[in-house]
This record gives structure tokens, sequence and C-alpha cells, in this order.
């Protein structure tokens, strides 16, 4: 395999085994093992398992960038760019109520841990955030868009980790219901409506 391949194909294994199983419990051996490379193979491209956080991390950044500018380009007008980031609960039903959201779960772990890179994990709801209050801007939010943003971000995480704990798919497709329902009540942009 070319050097940039295998480097990749530890990335994108990594990034599956930090999210159903967490940074913590997957070492090394296991990434390896998954993939069929050697352990010298795998040091050659990674020398800390911090180096693949930090490439997971990146991976993840570019894929949310990717996503975010896919609605910009495909939604008719900031509620249905909005409502793509909603309906992602529905879409990623089944691994949510399985592993969690890929970013709270890790964003959490490694506040827990008090990693070094919990803040570059938390930069990826940064995205969704300011993504977030551009639309919520061009809804006439003013002031209060970043304020909206933060408030479906935190509906979105909560129903996830209900979602985990439940595993219900009945109470996801609720919820979005509901979120579809508050946001359908803008241009009052009452968060507690």
């Amino acid at each position: 395999m070319p050097v940039s391949s295998t480097r990749e194909l530890i990335v994108e294994k990594a990034d599956t085994l930090f999210y159903e199983g967490g940074y913590e419990a997957t070492s090394f051996a296991e990434i390896a093992v998954a993939l069929g490379i050697s352990r010298g193979n795998f040091y050659h491209h990674f020398k800390t398992k911090d180096d693949i956080l930090d490439a997971v991390i990146a991976r993840r950044m570019q894929r949310t960038r990717a996503m975010l500018d896919g609605w910009q380009a495909d939604g008719d007008g900031p509620r249905e760019r909005v409502l793509s980031f909603i309906h992602m609960l529905i879409a990623n039903r089944a691994k949510i109520m399985a592993f969690g959201c890929p970013v709270g779960t890790l964003s959490s772990e490694l506040a827990k841990l008090d990693h070094v890179a919990q803040g570059r994990a938390a930069e990826i709801f940064g995205l969704f955030r300011d993504w977030l209050a551009t639309q919520f801007r061009a809804l006439d939010a003013g002031d209060r868009a970043e304020a909206l943003a933060l408030h479906l971000l935190a509906r979105s995480q909560g129903v996830a980790v209900m979602a985990t704990a439940f595993r219900d798919e009945t109470f996801i497709r609720s919820e979005v219901a509901e979120i579809e329902h508050w946001l359908a009540t803008l241009p009052n942009l009452s968060p507690f409506n």
C-alpha cells in the first residue's frame, strides 16, 4: 500500500474504534489488528496514540466542514439548511442509539481525561455553532443567532444522550418533530416555545 493510503486507513479505523469503544480503551494493537498491519508499519505512521487522535480530530473537522458546505449548497434556504442539521439525528439514529454522538462522546471522554486535545475536539461543535448561527442570522435572528445555535446544539446533544440511554427510535423521531415545530415558530425566535 502507498504510505498515504496506509495512513488514511489507520485514521479511518481509529476514528471508528474511538467512536465505538472510546479513545482511552482503544489500543495501538487493536487498531493494527483490525487493519491487518504490523505494529512496525503502524509506528512508521504514528508514534503515539495522541498523534492518531490529532489525525482523527482533523479528519472529523474536514468531514464536518464538507457536510456543512454540502448543506449550504443544497439547501433552499436557512430553514431547510437547519432542517438538514436536525435530520442528522434520524439519519444516524442506529449509530447514535448504539454509541452516542461522535462529537459529543469524544469531547466528553477527553474532558474527563483532562486531555490536551479536548479543546480541538470541541472545535467541531464550534463549526456547527457558527454554521447554525449563520442560518439563524439569515432568519433575522440578529443578536440572538448564536444563542439559538447553541440552544439547538444543546437540544440535539440531549436527544443523542437520551437515545443512547433508552435506545428508543420513537423518542428520536418525536424529539426531531418537536425541534421541527420549534423551528417553524420562527421568526418568533424563542427557544422555549
